[in-house]
């Protein structure tokens, strides 16, 4: 059985997550305030396990194991990506008495959790999504583009270390600007209507 009450207050954690992500990337690419973006990306991660928790309710129908394996990449990206903010923000607030370097983090290096493990787990959810009458095609289809720019960004971030560079630039604003925004609003709403409302629509774009 399913908890509708747990669905709507996850649809607005996505809902949530879209703003936050978006003011992240104008916190870090046009603010550059590490405090802001420090916090936002905290938050979202925070916003983004509730939506994993959502998604494995609907996924499991499909195919459970699989379904349990993309949860459970998304659920170590939006962890990671939670804990990365929470460093940066400690730093931000309280800057160490040594300067740190520019070292990757322990825990997230180079966004290993943030983006490359969250890329893998979106193109499972993707390739679930698009199977799933419960879900909008397209926004499988949204998924499967959210997780080859997060992919990107992880591998350009791995090897290019200016934040300028077109190959790491370009993706970045793509994403935080608005397929990451779009494709949580967009399931916020999905999760929002409940499954019914959902499955008949998708019977309704089969049909024509």
């Amino acid at each position: 059985m399913k908890s509708m009450s747990f669905e709507r207050f996850a649809g607005w954690c996505a809902i949530l997550a879209g703003i936050t992500i978006f003011l992240y990337a104008v916190a870090f690419v046009v603010l550059r305030n590490m405090t802001l973006y420090s916090l936002l990306l905290l938050l979202n991660g925070l916003l983004t396990t509730a939506i994993m928790t959502a998604l494995y309710l609907r996924l499991r129908e499909t195919d459970g194991a699989f379904a349990l394996w993309a949860i459970l990449l998304g659920f170590a990206g939006a962890v990671g990506a939670a804990v990365h903010g929470g460093y940066d923000l400690a730093n931000a607030i309280n800057p160490p008495a040594t300067p740190i370097g520019d070292f990757p983090s322990q825990i997230d290096p180079r966004g290993l959790l943030t983006f490359g493990v969250a890329g893998i787990g979106m193109f499972l959810i993707s390739w679930l999504m698009v199977q799933n009458a419960q879900f909008p095609r397209n926004l499988g289809m949204l998924g499967y583009l959210f997780a080859v720019l997060l992919v990107i960004i992880y591998l350009a971030r791995l090897t290019i270390l200016d934040p300028a560079n077109p190959v790491l630039l370009i993706p970045v604003l793509l994403s935080g600007f608005i397929v990451n925004p779009l494709w949580n609003i967009w399931l916020g709403m999905v999760l929002m209507r409940g499954q019914g409302a959902t499955s008949s629509a998708r019977m309704t774009e089969t049909t024509r």
